[in-house]
Order: structure tokens, then C-alpha cells, then sequence
């Protein structure tokens, strides 16, 4: 029988896997490297898929602050253990887009409160924590097959009122959920279209980009999809 692997054998794994020019590369992605050890996203996720599913291991790897290691402790936590207490916390931790969205895509949406965060991140102040609240929903999207339309529609408020946010990561992270609601299914479609057109009307904020980019996108997959 193999021993456990602890925090402490993850991390050092990830050190000795760690590259300089990886660390170096990270700042044209907008990634603070002061804490990074240097392993690429897909080498986190075949290293994890060697681990499964560990709680108690994902929150030791988060504790360490390491970059890679709470990629990893995404990866490796089990949604339906993760709390409300939880999410919070590591939320107020998000120091990158990056992160944030690993943590929303590979953990948080799959967890029992992921669509109360969705409302409750969207009207706080800190940059990542609020871009969360999209990445969970864009993570949804996609992930929560059996979620009513209404529950989706019940979102377009808050991204109209989030889209007043001039800030790049939380005004990408609107536009990118805002596109993913209208590409879930053809009456959500009409739904994402119908509000990006009024933000296109718009002369506050980046709503208007946002509604643009909407439009253009959600014309070219309508497209695609024949």
C-alpha cells in the first residue's frame, strides 16, 4: 500500500517539477509569479488526476499559498464538502484570475451553495471575488445540467448592474458569462441577446463592450451552428 500524499509530498513534487522559464512566462497572462514554483496548468491537472479526490489534502494545499498548489487543491477537493464558509474564504483569497476561475470551473460550481455565491460575490467590492461570481456562473452554465432556465434568467440583473464595473478582470469576467448563459440553450440564447442589446445602449461604464461583444459572438455561433 502507497503512503498518503501529504501537502508537504505534493509540494515538493511540484518544486522539483518546477521551471524558471514557466515563472518568467506568467506575467504576459496577467499572473503574479511571487509565489509560483513553475509547473504549467495541464501538468497540475495530470498530477491531481494521480491523486482524486482528497478534501482534507485540497485545503492544506490552499493553506500554503503556493500558486500551483491551490490550482492543485481545485483539482483535488470534493465539491460536495465544500462550504459556504469555505468558498467565502478562499474567494477573499483570489489573487488572480487564474486562480479564480480554477476554483470556480473545477470546484465551487459543482458545490451545494454555488448559485447563492453567484448572488452574493456579484455585489461585493474586491476585484477577483466579485469576477467569481461570474466564473461560477459561467461555470454552471455548463456544468449544472439539470438547473431551470429561470434560475439563469434570474442572473441577467446582476450582470446589468455588475456591467457598471470598469475594472478588466471583473468587465471580462461579465462578458464571458454573459456569452456562456446564451450559448446553454436557444430560449436563454434570446434571453442573453435581448440584454446585450440594451447594454449596447449604453454610454455608462463598459456595458456597452460587453453588450458588443455578446452580440458578436452569440451571431457567430448561430452561425457555426448552421
Amino acid at each position: 500500500m502507497t503512503d498518503p500524499i501529504t501537502a508537504q509530498t505534493a509540494l515538493a513534487r511540484l518544486k522539483h517539477q518546477g521551471k524558471k522559464s514557466v515563472v518568467a512566462g506568467m506575467a504576459r497572462y496577467g499572473i503574479p509569479s511571487t509565489n509560483a514554483v513553475g509547473v504549467t496548468v495541464g501538468d497540475v491537472k495530470r498530477y491531481a488526476k494521480t491523486i482524486g479526490r482528497d478534501h482534507a489534502l485540497s485545503g492544506e494545499l490552499w493553506k500554503s499559498g503556493v500558486y500551483e498548489a491551490r490550482l492543485l487543491a481545485a483539482f483535488v477537493g470534493e465539491p460536495d464538502r465544500v462550504t459556504g464558509v469555505q468558498m467565502d474564504r478562499w474567494a477573499s483569497d483570489f489573487d488572480s484570475w487564474a486562480v479564480c476561475d480554477t476554483v470556480c470551473f473545477a470546484l465551487c460550481d459543482r458545490a451545494p451553495l454555488a448559485w447563492s455565491k453567484v448572488k452574493t460575490w456579484a455585489g461585493t467590492k474586491p476585484e477577483f471575488k466579485k469576477r467569481g461570481a461570474f466564473a461560477l456562473l459561467w461555470g454552471l452554465t455548463v456544468h449544472d445540467k439539470d438547473a431551470p432556465d429561470r434560475q439563469f434568467l434570474d442572473c441577467l440583473p446582476l450582470i446589468e448592474r455588475a456591467a457598471l464595473d470598469e475594472r478588466d478582470y471583473v468587465k471580462k469576467g461579465i462578458d464571458m458569462s454573459l456569452r456562456a448563459l446564451g450559448k446553454r440553450n436557444p430560449s436563454l440564447r434570446v434571453a442573453a441577446l435581448n440584454l446585450a442589446k440594451i447594454l449596447t445602449q449604453s454610454t455608462e461604464g463598459p456595458q456597452s463592450w460587453i453588450g458588443r461583444s455578446t452580440i458578436r459572438d452569440l451571431s457567430n455561433a448561430k452561425a457555426r451552428s448552421g
